[in-house]
């Protein structure tokens, strides 16, 4: 019936211009083309109706056992054939399609693995502009040639996202810089975007009742302004180098503003390996448990300290290197086009929920996080989700059983029986805890590919934060002078159990090489 509808509504009133639109691209490059609004549009509602369609045709126009082999066999290929047309939706519009594509990439357990894996792509292969595209924006946005503003600018892009692209450069004088450069088409076409692009969530929604992503919509509406205007990045990234200065192994790249505007932005050049990279790693013979150890502090106390969060957390924005002829080792921390600012209630509501799932309390489980939006009944996913391990993980206590390559297969296989349920977790959670899920993943992930995973630097280096925030906030909000020392005296405990606990992990892999 919806694609019915829909096939009516593209027909009469969106497929006029194809005609039209077909003349123009014999005078049109196919990047301008694509940038053509009702080209886009065309474009979106076709493939909306084409997804439609074929699952009706598939799925839903006979009565299947879904318990069945066949059942389960066609679904997967549908849902296959959904996501091929999706991706190509995707990278022919490109901008905040791409976003909300790599959005959907990343949403295990949120989504059919077809649509999962097949989105993925996006993260490696976002579509290129050639260089006389970013040419155009440079000598609208500078006022100059930029054979005026740079002797060399390598037209191979050092990395391709979803708004911008990112290349190697050289100054007059010589300077070595990356330069970052906003899709030409991006801007005039944004609000459009997100108006179709809910339109595809929303259709997705129908054909998958448990599939409600709102929350995804919402976010990149609330998110998008900031993130096309690259001097607040700059400003972003000079706060936050101010902010962790005392970090004297974190570099952020300086900003050249004499050269940027707001979709410009030209930075210094740093040289290193990605985060995951363990050839590279062990190549350079640096230390995964210092490493892992550094980020975990830096994140944790983003989020617990300061509040100020890098709202973009994955392996590809964190570089590092070893120095020549020195075991001294530099993080840089890249794309500081967004950040969050978390409130002081928040952190301390989800230093709680953290601190009740260490103790196994679960009455404080289940009051913090209502208090982080989430429904009484669904707390105890809320904690797995949180925490990345199953049920009876956090029963037993996850500071005495070890996160394992099968527990984690374990979790990734059971996760998807509770899909809707998920769901209506990021439906109503407090939009600070999404970005907070995002960077324990990252640890996570990062702890996983440098085989760091058993030592769990990162719970320990949390359990700290959390610990410090809950002590502070209680103590300053405290009258009563035996009070505050009772939560001197707490604190202090808790710290050296921790340090006696993260000692003890160490004395079992002491002999970890390099």
């Amino acid at each position: 019936m919806f694609a019915t509808k829909m096939g009516r509504v593209v027909k009469y009133g969106l497929f006029g211009s194809v005609a039209i639109g077909s003349v123009m691209a014999l005078r049109l490059h196919e990047d301008d083309y694509n940038s053509i609004a009702i080209v886009r549009i065309t474009r979106t509602a076709r493939t909306a109706v084409d997804i439609g369609r074929m699952y009706q045709s598939m799925l839903y126009s006979q009565d299947w056992d879904t318990t069945s082999k066949e059942y389960q066999e066609i679904r997967s290929k549908a849902h296959k054939m959904g996501a091929m047309k999706l991706l190509e939706l995707c990278k022919a519009n490109k901008g905040v399609y791409i976003k909300v594509g790599q959005h959907v990439g990343a949403l295990d357990y949120l989504l059919p693995n077809e649509y999962v894996h097949t989105m993925r792509i996006l993260h490696k292969d976002a579509p290129q502009n050639n260089v006389e595209q970013l040419y155009k924006v440079i000598r609208e946005d500078l006022k100059k040639d930029p054979k005026d503003l740079f002797v060399e600018f390598d037209p191979e892009p050092l990395g391709t996202a979803s708004l911008a692209q990112v290349h190697r450069a050289k100054l007059k004088d010589g300077t070595e810089v990356a330069v970052k450069v906003q899709h030409y088409f991006v801007r005039e076409n944004i609000a459009m975007d997100l108006r179709w692009m809910e339109f595809i969530i929303t259709t997705m929604s129908k054909i998958f009742p448990e599939f409600q992503m709102q929350w995804l919509v919402d976010e990149t509406k609330k998110n998008i302004t900031n993130e096309l205007n690259f001097l607040q990045e700059g400003h972003n990234a000079e706060k936050v180098s101010e902010l962790f200065s005392q970090y004297e192994w974190l570099k952020v790249p300086k900003i050249y503003w004499k050269y940027s505007t707001e979709r410009v932005l030209v930075m210094e050049y740093v040289h290193g390996g990605q985060v995951n990279d363990l050839n590279y790693i062990n190549k350079n013979c640096i230390d995964r448990m210092d490493l892992c150890q550094k980020l975990g502090d830096l994140y944790s106390r983003m989020i617990f300290v300061t509040g100020f969060v890098h709202s973009d957390p994955h392996p590809g924005n964190i570089l590092v290197n070893k120095e020549p002829n020195s075991d001294k080792v530099i993080v840089y921390l890249l794309d500081h086009g967004l950040y969050a600012q978390l409130t002081d209630k928040f952190r301390y509501n989800y230093s709680k929920l953290w601190l009740s799932i260490i103790s196994r309390n679960r009455a404080d489980m289940q009051k913090f996080s209502e208090a982080l939006g989430i429904q009484s009944d669904l707390y105890g996913l809320f904690t797995c989700m949180v925490t990345g391990r199953p049920w009876d993980s956090i029963m037993k206590g996850i500071e005495k059983t070890k996160p394992t390559k099968e527990e984690k297969v374990v979790f990734q296989n059971e996760l998807p029986n509770f899909l809707q349920h998920i769901t209506t977790c990021l439906e109503t959670v407090d939009r600070q805890a999404l970005l907070v899920l995002k960077t324990n993943d990252l640890i996570r992930s990062i702890e996983y590919a440098l085989g760091l995973h058993e030592r769990m630097c990162g719970f320990l280096i949390m359990t700290k934060y959390c610990n410090e925030s809950v002590y502070k906030a209680e103590y300053n909000n405290s009258n009563s002078k035996i009070r505050k020392q009772y939560l001197r005296a707490k604190y202090a405990w808790s710290l050296l159990i921790l340090y006696i606990y993260g000692f003890y992990l160490n004395l079992l892999h002491r002999f970890d090489p390099c």
